[in-house]
């Protein structure tokens, strides 16, 4: 196993039990103690985990990004339940904006029945995942490879989402805030995100439970310019009258309610 391997297993790991201890690490990996304590050391470092006596415990921080290899192992069955909901609002013949989040490749992976799509995506994980679907149209936005996010980011990203319309754009997000709407934890993922709201008719926001009553650093949209929320369990009747009055229609699975 590559270091990197280990760091991001360990990270997963700590995302899982909120803690480890190294020498559990050391005989699971089958390698020194030293060695653990150097992956520790790192994780650190990125702001991931907090060092602790003869451990390390999970850093919770909303402004810091995990990994995407991680994050698209994060609730599984509920972005599988989201992409199933999102995807029942896709017409064949759409033309349709995808953002680079995790969720949204789980939407891709839903869509794969339809026929004719058009998709508008700044996401290298999409594009793999769609490489082999026929009939439809996949166009990369490229622009600027952002480092461990497979995203394509930055001023030429946006120029070629500004250049189209589309039928629908479908989203994810790091927060949501009643009062500061659609966040993100960087400024680059809150522009293209508001670059793909302006630039079609339909907004569709996918976003588990765990995002909701939360803040970040970077505003990615206003409530207001939202049309459908996704999520995968049926919110808080606070919430669902904030969506009513924005005339936000919220979709659930209906044995989540």
């Amino acid at each position: 196993m590559l270091a990197l391997e280990r760091r991001n297993a360990i990270l997963e790991k700590l995302q899982a039990e909120k803690r480890v201890v190294v020498s559990e690490l050391s005989i699971l990996y089958d390698v020194s103690e030293e060695t653990i304590r150097r992956d520790l050391d790192k994780l650190e470092k990125e702001g991931f985990a907090t060092k602790s006596y003869g451990g390390a415990v999970i850093k919770e921080d909303l402004s810091i990004d995990l990994p995407f290899n991680i994050r698209k192992n994060q609730n599984v069955a509920g972005k599988q339940k989201m992409a199933e909901l999102a995807a029942a609002l896709v017409n064949d013949g759409d033309h349709l904006l995808l953002d680079a989040s995790t969720t949204a490749v789980f939407v891709a992976k839903a869509l794969k029945d339809k026929q004719r799509l058009t998709i508008i995506t700044n996401s290298i994980e999409i594009i793999l995942e769609l490489s082999d679907v026929s009939g439809w149209n996949v166009i990369s936005t490229g622009g600027a490879l952002k480092e461990g996010y497979l995203a394509f980011l930055g001023s030429r990203t946006e120029e070629a989402i500004r250049s189209y319309y589309v039928d629908k754009a479908i989203f994810s997000c790091k927060a949501l805030d009643r009062h500061w709407g659609v966040m993100e934890s960087q400024d680059a993922f809150a522009s293209s995100k508001r670059n793909m709201v302006a630039s079609s008719r339909e907004k569709i926001l996918v976003l588990d439970s765990t995002k909701f009553d939360q803040t970040s650093y970077n505003v990615a949209a206003n409530l207001r310019d939202v049309s459908v929320v996704v999520t995968d369990v049926k919110p808080s009747a606070k919430w669902l009258e904030h969506f009513d009055s924005f005339g936000i229609k919220c979709i659930y699975p209906k044995n989540e309610a």
